[in-house]
């Protein structure tokens, strides 16, 4: 019976206290757990073009391309043997900007506004250079369903030809900046070109190649959190519509 988990992650820090930050400690720990368990490493594309899918397939995706990406995930990956899709915010990409908007501008004029970073041009070719993929996520960041179609074409169509020419090869994949996606944002997905398009919301729903799920893994996921949210019954569990009012009904205690 086949298993692909897809985890997401964004950046690498052993100091900075972010919700969508992690230790390199707790990187090691939980993908070497996974690895212990069986699984094969793939990059994104690699993974949902696979006919048949492999068993326990297990996809590390980064978004946003922090440079900490670089700098921290990739040498614990390599040592583990794992390949990983980065999806690049491509405005971004090579400039000192800090990567700023609705969830990071916090950290604005603090000790780590360093870490809002991208990466350069240099560990993408690094990244690359270790079999990783390099995939889309838009050219700044926008929630996509908010744009008009224009806009939303063109977020996604440049940020596509941006990643071409940084690694010299097609780009098939996309993530969707908040996981902010409707049935328009899927269209025009597939009409930039892409063939697959990671999600991120707290129910697993359907797998579509451009609308799939993935396990977003934050900065409180300690070990028995971690093991629950990547076990398969959780993930099964969380697939259906009970996880919807199970979801309700947390966000209603915590008012």
């Amino acid at each position: 019976m086949s298993d692909l988990l897809v985890l997401c992650y964004h950046a690498v820090s052993d100091r900075w206290p972010a919700d969508l930050s992690i230790t390199p400690e707790r990187l090691e720990d939980q993908l070497g757990l996974l690895v212990e368990r069986g699984y094969r490493s793939a990059t994104f594309s690699e993974a949902l073009g696979a006919a048949p899918p492999q068993a326990k397939t297990l996809v590390v995706t980064f978004d946003d391309a922090f440079r900490s990406v670089a700098e921290h995930a990739l040498p614990i990956m390599d040592a583990l043997g794992m390949v990983g899709t980065v999806f690049a915010v491509t405005g971004f990409i090579g400039s000192q900007e800090a990567m700023a908007w609705p969830g990071t501008d916090q950290w604005i004029g603090t000790e780590h506004e360093r870490e809002l970073r991208a990466i350069g041009p240099d560990g993408i070719e690094r990244l690359v250079a270790a079999g990783w993929e390099v995939g889309s996520h838009t050219v700044s960041h926008p929630r996509l369903t908010s744009l008009d179609d224009a806009a939303l074409e063109h977020e996604l169509r440049r940020s596509r030809e941006d990643c071409e020419r940084l690694v010299g090869r097609p780009c098939a994949s996309l993530a969707y900046p908040y996981g902010d996606v409707d049935e328009r944002v899927v269209r025009a997905a597939g009409q930039a070109g892409y063939r697959f398009a990671g999600a991120l919301s707290s129910r697993l729903r359907r797998s579509r190649p451009l609308e799939w799920p993935r396990v977003g893994i934050y900065y409180g996921d300690s070990g028995r959190r971690f093991r629950a949210k990547v076990s398969p019954a959780m993930r099964r569990l969380r697939s259906t519509p009970a996880w919807d009012v199970a979801d309700r009904l947390r966000w209603a205690i915590r008012r």
